[in-house]
């Protein structure tokens, strides 16, 4: 495909996909950035796909993150730092819960992850890093590594900013309060504010 252009095709295979060009699969569309290639036969249809690299990111200008309803997939190159994927938790394109368990939660909480709707999943390299309640005023975490902790709150920062998900406010985090939670740093350095019931971000 030449840059630019716009296809609509059964399947594209990874590296076929040229810089600028999108990709429209049944109902799901794909926007590739320079020097990034997708897999489009695992985009369910209805969902939007964005594969950006540090070029096009969000503060450049450029794509933003897929996230929201239906589901959305953002990826990074390999030069850039880790594939960030926002989804919603019941999207035919989120594994976990269905062709994957669930990875174990860090903390001591009653809540776990589902397949729910209104819940999102936030992928790091094909990982499960953070799990987003319904409404948003509850995380999960999946991890205690800090740089995939920090890739996941940007992704998540970034599905806000450019309007794929409305207002968060996050007051319990793995089970405590998100303002003493091992969370609360990473939060807000991607751009979470603190108040009184715990850390906001807004569009």
């Amino acid at each position: 495909m030449v840059v630019g252009a716009v296809a609509a095709l059964g399947s594209v295979a990874a590296g076929s996909a040229a810089a600028g060009s999108v990709v429209v699969v049944g109902a799901a569309v794909v926007s590739v950035a320079a020097g990034s290639a997708v897999a489009v036969g695992s985009v369910a249809a209805g969902s939007v796909a964005v594969v950006e690299t540090g070029c096009c990111s969000p503060s450049a200008g450029g794509f933003p993150p897929a996230a929201g309803p239906p589901g959305g997939v953002g990826t990074q190159g390999p030069d850039t730092g880790p594939a960030r994927v926002v989804l919603a938790a019941a999207d035919p394109a989120q594994p976990y819960g269905a062709a994957l368990p669930w990875p174990a939660t860090v903390g001591e909480t009653a809540h776990r992850p589902g397949r729910k709707a209104g819940a999102l999943v936030v992928l790091v390299d094909g990982a499960a890093v953070l799990y987003v309640e319904r409404g948003g005023r509850s995380l999960l975490s999946f991890t205690e590594e800090r740089g995939e902790l920090q890739a996941a709150a940007e992704a998540l920062a970034g599905a806000v900013h450019e309007g794929w998900l409305g207002t968060l406010a996050v007051e319990r985090a793995d089970g405590v309060g998100s303002l003493g939670s091992a969370l609360a740093d990473v939060l807000t350095e991607a751009g979470f504010r603190v108040t009184p019931k715990g850390l906001r971000l807004r569009a």
